[in-house]
């Protein structure tokens, strides 16, 4: 390789790289990294790489794992925080590799760093959005099964209780005022039942003017309790643009045990659900 095109490679790019010896001290630093630290290559070269950026509860964690590298022959790829030059940290993606001498023996360890900080941001905004409903803010449809499904693996050791809501009378809400209104009505909703869940509960949008419960460890005496403030709630109005609307709900409720499928859970529920909205409408004819 042309010595004067890998240096110029190592001396441009903005990937932080340095090469740290058998005890932990810099043998190299590349621009980058002087930038990243804000230090001179006098203040970087011959120090210990733990004390120029590495966290201090990685500390002994990293000079290990130089020393494994180079006295195994490999080093494997890793992610850490690194102090910048003003105390902060950054996300760094680091790959290392072991150098050895003419005689095949390790001496060294380089490492090529990226800073990830902001991509992981990102990664973990995009996951976040993508396990939420977004008009509501609460977990969405997909989130709940993966929830739903965990409590139910056969080697779970209680039950777990879902109730299954239908906003009744919300198609009139949005015919009458107006989608704007009918989406501060779900907002609202969702809001209010997250207060009633308890601290392990998932409150979730399955869709359209349906909601779910996850109540972890809950029978049918507890689901019946909060079916009832699910629907004491329901009947306090709303407040939207177009003033106070009341609207109601039907709550179906339904215990899963280890080994069931998420599916059959939420059928049952579901079911249950329809059956109360059933007797609701025989007694609003009475």
């Amino acid at each position: 390789m042309d010595d004067r095109l890998a240096r110029e490679f190592v001396e441009g790019t903005d990937a932080l790289v340095c090469v740290v010896d058998a005890q932990g001290r810099i043998l190299l630093a590349n621009p980058a990294l002087q930038r990243f630290t804000g230090r001179a290559p006098a203040d970087l070269l011959g120090r210990s790489f733990v004390d120029v950026f590495v966290v201090p509860e990685h500390r002994e964690l990293a000079l290990d794992a130089v020393e494994r590298a180079v006295l195994t022959g490999r080093a494997f790829p890793q992610e850490g925080d690194w102090l910048t030059a003003d105390g902060g940290r950054r996300l760094v993606s680091m790959q290392n590799n072991v150098l050895v001498d003419d005689a095949g023996r390790p001496y060294a360890v380089a490492c090529v760093g990226i800073d990830v900080t902001d991509q992981r941001r990102r990664e973990e905004l995009l996951s976040e959005r993508a396990r939420t409903d977004r008009l509501t803010g609460i977990p969405n449809r997909g989130t709940f099964f993966e929830e739903l499904e965990r409590h139910l693996a056969p080697d779970r050791h209680e039950v777990c209780g879902v109730l299954f809501c239908d906003l009744d009378g919300f198609k009139k809400v949005n015919d009458d005022h107006g989608h704007a209104v009918g989406d501060a009505v779900l907002v609202e909703v969702a809001a209010r039942l997250r207060t009633l869940g308890g601290p392990g509960d998932v409150v979730a949008r399955f869709g359209g003017d349906e909601f779910v419960v996850l109540c972890p460890g809950c029978q049918d005496d507890e689901l019946g309790r909060m079916a009832e403030r699910v629907g004491e709630q329901a009947a306090v109005p709303l407040p939207t643009a177009a003033g106070p609307l009341v609207v109601g709900v039907s709550v179906g409720s339904a215990v899963g045990r280890p080994g069931e499928t998420p599916d059959e859970v939420i059928a049952r529920a579901d079911r249950s659900m329809y059956g109360a909205k059933t007797r609701q409408r025989r007694r609003s004819r009475r």
